[in-house]
């Protein structure tokens, strides 16, 4: 699965083809609110841990793990997570949850740079440390379908790609750079489905009448 493999100019592995595809998937599916996505970010975590393992990128291998425990999470939230334990509407954060997501990825950043730097041989260790604080709380706020999950995404993504072509992984950069736009029409979608119930979609946990949530 690491032979390598030369795509329409990209130079590639099979494993990072087929996790390319299934994240695709993935974040097609988290666009239309399709619970089935949490069974392919699980599958897609496990393939891209052993990406990020063979480019010496053990921040976001690490995160693939916890990526596949939040994904059991959030298909159970998606499911059953509001006050009544039926399907999850789609809510904004309030300003008391953006700052405690903002003061997370602050903290989340510091100590994951300084245990990469320290335990690691990374080369990148500030990058990859405040990318994958990030992606755990854009990954939180998913689970949650929280519409600044969108914002999160869109800034981390960027970065990626950028981190991804440095590290020679051309494909992921591509797949990265196709994730900005999906994460740009997921947040559009979402802010739709609040905004046509009438903005009740509520905030901090507050939940919407049933009907904003796509069947």
């Amino acid at each position: 699965m690491n032979d390598i493999l030369v795509l329409l100019g990209f130079v590639t592995t099979p494993l990072e083809l087929i996790s390319f595809i299934l994240s695709v998937i993935t974040v097609w599916l988290n666009i239309r609110q399709t619970h089935w996505a949490w069974l392919f970010s699980i599958i897609s975590s496990a393939t891209y841990g052993m990406v990020f393992f063979g480019s010496s990128l053990y921040g976001d291998m690490g995160l693939q793990l916890v990526f596949i425990a939040v994904s059991v999470w959030g298909w159970y939230q998606w499911l059953h997570g509001d006050e009544r334990h039926a399907r999850l509407p789609v809510t904004r954060l309030g300003a008391r949850g953006r700052a405690v997501c903002a003061a997370g990825w602050l903290l989340g950043f510091v100590l994951l740079a300084w245990f990469l730097r320290t335990y690691t041989d990374t080369d990148v260790p500030r990058a990859d440390g405040f990318l994958t604080a990030g992606s755990l709380v854009g990954q939180l706020l998913l689970s949650r379908k929280k519409v600044e999950n969108w914002h999160v995404w869109i800034i981390v993504d960027v970065l990626y790609v950028a981190l991804y072509v440095h590290k020679h992984l051309l494909l992921t950069a591509v797949l990265y750079g196709a994730f900005v736009a999906m994460a740009v029409a997921g947040l559009r979608a979402w802010d739709r489905v609040v905004e046509d119930d009438g903005g009740q979609g509520g905030a901090d946990g507050k939940p919407a009448p049933d009907g904003v949530v796509f069947k």
